[in-house]
């Protein structure tokens, strides 16, 4: 075990997933580059750059969690590092293990570490919906959100939910560890959520970014409608893009792929589009967004743990 290279291993294992989630999607992905041949480029190099502008605002949001100063550079490479980890693990675990170590090496506490992560989660949880809540009050009607989930699923749902609550109050209530350190986690979440608050310039970068975060993914999107014809109007297409990652949230798969490219295609038909033109901008988008970055993203966690970065 001593001699086994621990850190090359580190090393490949991301370029080995990207390989293996590639061979499980690759009808997608092919399709996907297919779109993009025939695309016109000024459309698509926005929403390249609404992607590259995501990867700040994540980085802005993450700064805005904590009160120590992180070093800029590595934070915004962490966060491109983070993207790569969070479309190879289920449901953003990737991404918070790349941050939690990344604020460890900083100095930052593990305890406020988590802290700060929990924050982060909030905040951008709480914007994508509150934007999402102000759209659909500015933009009502048209758009008909009922066909994001399948027909008679609301209530399973809804019940899934409650009982998860109750069992997770119950085990709290009888494990008394449990419930210790659940509080001591919440105690030190107030307390580093009231800090970040008592400065302005941490408060507004980590609202601030946490609107921009999903403001620019949903910004990418619109492009890439305009430019493949998709006949929805951009703010119904903003809407639909929000419901649906709002509405793929609980759903444990890395990145969200499949799931998210199912609910985005859904929610454009719904908000108007043809099924034919909706599915090519959401493969052309997920193109883009996540499998055009995902092979730099992956070697970028190496190197940053070869750098002890993370």
């Amino acid at each position: 075990m001593r001699s086994l290279p621990v850190r090359r291993v580190l090393c490949l294992l991301p370029l080995v997933l990207v390989g293996v989630v590639a061979v499980r999607n690759w009808p997608v992905l092919a399709e996907g580059f297919g779109q993009l041949r025939t695309a016109r480029w000024p459309w698509l190099v926005a929403a390249a750059g609404a992607t590259c502008l995501t990867w700040v605002a994540a980085a802005v949001t993450r700064q805005g969690a904590v009160v120590e100063r992180l070093p800029r550079l590595r934070l915004l490479a962490t966060q491109f590092a983070a993207g790569a980890a969070n479309h190879l693990l289920p449901t953003g675990l990737g991404a918070s293990a790349v941050n939690l170590r990344f604020m460890t090496v900083c100095g930052v506490p593990p305890a406020r570490s988590s802290a700060a992560l929990a924050l982060y989660l909030l905040a951008e949880s709480i914007a994508r919906v509150g934007l999402l809540a102000a759209l659909l009050a500015a933009f009502p009607g048209p758009l008909r959100l009922g066909p994001l989930l399948p027909e008679g699923a609301f209530g399973p749902l809804l019940a899934a939910l409650g009982g998860a609550t109750v069992l997770a109050v119950a085990v709290l209530l009888c494990v008394r560890r449990l419930r210790a350190a659940v509080t001591a986690f919440l105690r030190t979440a107030l307390g580093e959520a009231r800090s970040v608050h008592t400065r302005p310039a941490r408060a507004l970068a980590l609202w601030g970014g946490s609107l921009a975060f999903p403001a620019l993914q949903a910004a990418g999107l619109a492009a890439v409608a305009r430019r493949l014809g998709l006949t929805v109007p951009t703010g119904h297409v903003v809407i639909a893009y929000l419901a649906a990652t709002v509405a793929v949230a609980l759903v444990p798969t890395p990145g969200g792929i499949g799931s998210v490219e199912a609910a985005l295609t859904v929610a454009l038909v719904a908000a108007g589009g043809p099924v034919a033109v909706a599915t090519a901008v959401v493969l052309a988008y997920r193109v883009i967004t996540v499998w055009l970055p995902m092979l730099p993203g992956a070697v970028t966690p190496g190197v940053l743990v070869r750098w002890k970065v993370i």
